[in-house]
């Protein structure tokens, strides 16, 4: 028995069905670094302010299973550049330090 196909966010993309130009450049370059800049900023904001440290770690590490299935994702998807395959990895270095 077949297993039925879904039309989810994360089965299009872990399966490799997105296009690689929507997960690439929207996806991971746009709406990923705009959902991290927000996560640090208030990272910051929290440690700036005197909160906890260790919650201020928590939300800025909080999208980091995010980021790390769109890279996964693209380094599935058949076709894909070595560019974009290696620069999906500099954005997970960089955004994960910074």
């Amino acid at each position: 028995m077949d297993k039925p196909k879904t039309t989810s966010f994360f089965g299009t993309r872990w399966r490799g069905e997105a296009s690689l130009s929507k997960l690439y450049w929207r996806d991971i370059l746009i709406v990923g670094s705009v959902i991290n800049l927000l996560t640090g900023f208030a990272a910051l904001m929290i440690a700036a302010q005197g909160g906890d440290l260790g919650l201020a770690a928590i939300v800025h590490f909080s999208c980091l299973p995010y980021n790390v299935f769109l890279v996964l994702a693209l380094w599935r998807t058949p076709g894909r550049s070595r560019f974009m395959a290696w620069t999906s990895l500099v954005w997970l270095g960089i955004v994960t330090v910074i």
